[in-house]
């Protein structure tokens, strides 16, 4: 299979991760992926926050377990109230995603940052997560301001990045294929 595919294939949500960093060459070429991303009008309207500080991930993801824990969301509720939960997975770092305020498509731009990102970490054999739950983090301009973001830039997610501490589990079934093909109507 071309190794692309072979990447959408196999590249799962990386939920657990051996402690030791990335390779700063690794890291590189995952943050280089995301900067080739397409973005409307090239606008490239990003900007990528590496934190490798360890408590500063842990505080982050008691931040978004506070958060969790008041969203009044069953869900959400039920695993911040667990102690083993980490937002970031205890991974050895995560990439914080931000959008420029006022780009034509942030959210969109920084989606397919995030994705070349994503495939180009299983490309090299490295796991990762895409991290919805740090909005809780992001809700707090007091917090926000530890990460150092550029003036601007609103952060909008996050990525664990890290070795994989065991195998991926299988694909889920696909559900189906809600694909409609639509032709020029016939004379």
């Amino acid at each position: 299979m071309n190794p692309v595919l072979q990447a959408i294939h196999s590249r799962r949500s990386t939920r657990a991760y051996r402690p030791e960093p990335l390779k700063a060459e690794e890291l590189d070429t995952i943050l280089e992926a995301g900067l080739y991303a397409p973005s409307a009008c090239n606008g490239q309207p990003w900007h990528f926050t590496v934190v490798h500080d360890r408590a500063l991930l842990d505080h982050m993801s008691e931040v978004c377990k506070a958060g969790m824990a008041a969203s009044g969301q069953d869900w959400m509720v039920s695993m911040a109230k667990n102690p083993e939960f980490h937002v970031f997975y205890r991974a050895p770092l995560a990439v914080v995603v931000s959008g420029l305020k006022d780009g034509l498509c942030p959210l969109v731009d920084t989606s397919a940052a995030i994705q070349n990102m994503l495939l180009a970490a299983e490309s090299l054999g490295i796991g990762s997560c895409w991290l919805g739950l740090a909005r809780f983090f992001f809700a707090s301009p007091q917090e926000v301001r530890k990460l150092d973001i550029p003036e601007g830039y609103d952060p909008l997610y996050a990525v664990s990045l890290g070795y994989k501490a065991g195998p991926d589990a299988p694909a889920p079934a696909r559900k189906g294929r809600p694909i409609r093909h639509l032709y020029a109507p016939k004379a």
